[in-house]
């Protein structure tokens, strides 16, 4: 069964990461013995992902220095440079935007500066999903502790809620998704724009559904958090795929 394409985003300047990203793009500071995207990029080829493109701008000729067109991952790699194109980041939204091209009608998500190793691109999950008409499928993870508020709730039927009564917990939202190119067409390319706007609109249509993701989920969001996560994998957790070749 083919999967759908991906999209990573990398495009941040990751200030609370300095000095480490001064010289460095915080998704390709080294984790255990790698550069934190390329973890995608081998998790995405092992579930049969075949094309992902990458939203550039902070340090940006760095990715294809780093990376190449893909083809040591078993992938076609696509750079949408907003620093190039545009002077600079667009945000997530506005980076989906630019991005759509290149994308289809429906396609994964992931930020470039999360770690979920034991999370699956499931080929059957994103048919479905395709074959649905929900604008996207987020996976939640519980909150963590720099952000104890969290997001969004989850309803009895599935769906995300924006605003949910005060006996349904928030959960966060891991970066991790399903996405219509519906959700942000509409938006001018090149033009900086937030996500979480769009999402929360959504879901006040009841056009996103969500889940709980249970797996290992690190936001590498300080120095102190990637000094946390560079530490040796614990007792259980699968070593990194091999490079395709």
């Amino acid at each position: 069964m083919d999967n759908l394409k991906a999209l990573i985003l990398a495009a941040g300047r990751g200030e609370r990461m300095r000095p480490l990203t001064d010289h460095t793009p915080k998704p390709l500071l080294p984790v255990h013995g790698r550069p934190l995207i390329e973890w995608h990029l081998l998790a995405l080829a092992r579930d049969g992902v075949r094309e992902v493109v990458i939203n550039t701008a902070w340090l940006e000729a760095q990715f294809p220095a780093t990376l190449g067109d893909g083809s040591r991952f078993g992938l076609r790699i696509h750079y949408s440079m907003e620093g190039r194109d545009h002077g600079g980041a667009l945000e997530t939204a506005g980076g989906i935007a630019k991005a759509l091209p290149w994308l289809g009608e429906c396609f994964w998500v992931v930020s470039g500066d999360i770690f979920a190793p034991d999370f699956r691109f499931d080929a059957a999950r994103a048919q479905a999903f395709a074959a649905g008409s929900r604008l996207a499928h987020l996976w939640l993870v519980p909150n963590p502790p720099y952000h104890p508020r969290g997001d969004f709730g989850i309803g009895a039927d599935g769906l995300g809620l924006s605003e949910p009564p005060q006996t349904v917990p928030r959960h966060t939202y891991s970066n991790l998704a399903l996405m219509r190119a519906e959700l942000c067409r509409h938006l001018p390319v090149g033009r900086p724009a937030a996500l979480g706007p769009l999402l929360h609109e959504a879901m006040r249509r009841r056009q996103i559904s969500v889940e709980m993701y249970t797996g290992r989920w690190e936001n590498v969001g300080t120095p102190a958090q990637w000094e946390a996560l560079s530490a040796p994998l614990p007792f259980g957790t699968a070593p990194p795929p091999e490079d395709r070749t």
